[in-house]
């Protein structure tokens, strides 16, 4: 019984090892970091699976916009450049929004009110000025291979 104990204590302790390991990671990472800086990716491999015609808005870190933990997505992650929100697309959606960002990619990590639907997508921008006045567009997104 002390052999399964200790093996239990030590499954705990490397999963807690984990656990601070990932966290400390996502407190260290700059807030306005770009999001292609954080994760490496071979833009010339992706593939556009599928073209969405959507509403897209901005939104930053107020609690206004957000809820009481603004600057943490509804995916735990830390709201950094190229976060998007959206309630269709899987956490970690690969997207590009051609007709306002050109090659920029952008990833789901976070969610809207339920009231805003499938078919809108909320980019976050570090500055609440920037976000009011970015308004409301109509435009297709590309959704990217995963």
């Amino acid at each position: 019984m002390i052999n399964i104990t200790k093996k239990r204590i030590l499954t705990v302790a490397i999963l807690f090892g984990v656990i601070i390991s990932q966290t400390v990671r996502a407190e260290t990472l700059s807030d306005r970091a770009p999001i292609s800086d954080i994760v490496k990716i071979d833009e010339s491999s992706l593939k556009v699976v599928k073209k969405i015609k959507m509403i897209v808005t901005a939104y930053s870190s107020t609690p206004e916009q957000t809820d009481n933990t603004p600057f943490i997505t509804a995916s735990g992650k830390s709201v950094i450049d190229g976060i998007v929100a959206n309630n269709m697309l899987p956490f970690g959606a690969r997207i590009r929004i051609p007709e306002l960002y050109g090659d920029k990619i952008f990833v789901v990590e976070d969610r809207m009110h339920q009231r805003k639907g499938k078919y809108h997508l909320d980019v976050w921008l570090s500055e609440y000025l920037q976000a009011r006045n970015f308004g409301a567009k109509i435009t297709y997104i590309e959704v990217l291979e995963s």
